[in-house]
Order: structure tokens, then sequence, then C-alpha cells
């Protein structure tokens, strides 16, 4: 193929791709980085502040205390994921992998139904179940003579963001466990049957053969996860507002940024404050997948088959 032609063909087909992503993606990125070297005036104007409006977010105790609260937060967020919902998913996913299980498909699409379903939807229904005054949690204990265990956890500052944090885990379960239950079908059955030959049974077989094989694909879960919790927002927007209550207790990066952007109540939005800590979010997700890049992908042996 002629190189003129190869070169007319890449533009077409690529061309409109590349313009979406510039306009939407791109420019938007730039713009908010640029938006965070100003400073944003009374009168509305901007005016060039470098790189002031970091010191300020990470050192002003009227900004420093929230930001290290709702960058605290959303390192808990994340770690409630990482360790709850990803081992939960993996769990799922050997056992949806078992050849003698019946209604394997079924199993499957009960457990990945709530990531299809809306978060206010998810919200809602959660805040009902679990309201001290009309909620069925507190109901479906006391049946079992646990009633004592029932508090207002989305009310106490010491549950609420541990509460949020496993509600979202119920939601998204379902991502870790395809993907994970993916890679696993990939192994040929060879190795598994050689591993039985050998004397090893179901168990010992997953451990010692078919989780060293999906550890990539276990590496990918855990760099999704991270994103996507500290791109988080919905869910706490739904449940607790854009308050985050009680008390902060829930307020994680994305509602920080909501917040300081658009503005709360008798809070006025600040554009450059808000493009400041967006920046922020990106650096910090920005690190995060440099470092599992840089010293664990590397590390990561894998296996073609």
């Amino acid at each position: 193929m002629p190189q003129g032609t190869y070169l007319r063909l890449l533009v077409f087909f690529l061309g409109p791709a590349l313009v979406l992503y510039s306009v939407f993606s791109i420019y938007p990125l730039l713009a908010t980085i640029l938006n965070s070297l100003y400073s944003h005036q009374k009168d509305g104007s901007f005016l060039w502040n470098g790189l002031g409006n970091f010191h300020t977010l990470l050192f002003d105790p009227t900004w420093s205390a929230p930001f290290w609260n709702a960058l605290k937060n959303n390192f808990v967020f994340f770690l409630i994921h990482m360790f709850v919902q990803n081992p939960v998913g993996l769990v799922l996913a050997a056992l949806l992998s078992l050849p003698r299980l019946r209604f394997r498909a079924t199993y499957r699409t009960l457990i990945f139904m709530p990531t299809m379903l809306s978060v206010v939807v998810i919200g809602f229904v959660w805040q009902l179940i679990l309201s001290p005054l009309w909620g069925i949690a507190k109901m479906f204990l006391q049946t079992f003579g646990l009633g004592f265990l029932f508090a207002p956890w989305l009310g106490e500052e010491s549950s609420a963001l541990i509460t949020v944090s496993l509600i979202s885990v119920w939601q998204f379960v379902g991502i870790p466990m395809i993907l994970i239950y993916t890679a696993l079908l990939a192994i040929p059955d060879e190795l598994i049957d050689a591993a039985t030959v050998d004397g090893l049974n179901q168990f010992q077989a997953f451990i010692w053969v078919k989780l060293p094989l999906i550890w990539p694909t276990i590496g990918l879960v855990s760099v999704l996860t991270f994103v996507n919790n500290f791109n988080a927002f919905d869910l706490i927007y739904a449940m607790k507002g854009a308050l985050a209550g009680p008390n902060f207790a829930t307020d994680i990066m994305g509602t920080l940024f909501y917040r300081t952007f658009f503005g709360n109540q008798l809070q006025l939005g600040d554009p450059s404050m808000g493009s400041t800590i967006a920046t922020m979010m990106f650096l910090i997700i920005l690190i995060g997948i440099m470092v599992y890049l840089f010293l664990v992908q590397r590390r990561i042996q894998r296996y073609s088959f």
C-alpha cells in the first residue's frame, strides 16, 4: 500500500476519535491545570498566581484541613475497596469457575446486576434499609436476637465512611469478579489436568497454578480500583450530599472539589481553587499509576498460551 494512501486511511479512521478525545479529555485537562495557576478575583477576573494556589491548599489552615481530611478519607475509601472488594471478587470468580457448578450464569448475572443500577437508586435504597426509623436492617437483626448490634451507621462519624464504602463494594464487586473470571477461563484445561494428575486438588490447583497466571489481571483490577476510587463522587453525593456529613466524615476528593468549584449553601464557588484540587487529584492518580507501572508491573511475570 502506498504511504500516502496509508496516511489518508489513518487520518480517516483515527481522526474523529482523536478529535473527540482532544476536545473532551485533553483540552479540559489542560484548561484545568492552567486555571489552577490563576487566582479568581471578586470581580470575576483571573490573576496569575503560579503555584500559590497549591501552597494555599497544602499549608493554609482554612484550605489544608479540609484537603487533608478528604485525602485521608479517600485513602480509607480506596483501601476498603482494595482489601474487601477485590478479594471478594477473586473468591467469587474462583467459585464461578468451578467446572461442576450449576446455574453459573444465573449467579454471575445476579452478582453483576447492582453494577448496572443507578447510583442514585443504590443510595436511596440503602438509606431506607439502614434508617433507624423505618429501615428493615434493625428489624432483620432483631429477628435473630441481634438487635443490640444495630446503630445509625450512616449518622455516626466513626462508621459513616466505612458504611458508604461497603455499600460501594456491594455495588461494584461484580467488576473485579468478571475481569478475574474471564482471566480464569482463558487458562488452558491442559494445565489444570496436569496439576490434577500430579495430585493437586481444586484448591491447591487454584493457589499454585491458576493464581500465578492471573496476577496481571489482578494488577489491572488494582489499578482500576485506585483510579475509580480517587475519581469517586456520585455515591457519597447521593447518600450524604455535597457536605459529605456527618461533620465531613465522608468527605473525599470528589466532594471537596465539587463544593469548592461550584459552591454550596454559604460557600461561594472558586474556580481556581477547584481547579487546584482537581489537578491534585490528577497528580495523585498519575503518581499511583506510575508506581504500579515501574515498581509492580515489571515484576509480574506474564504467560502466553
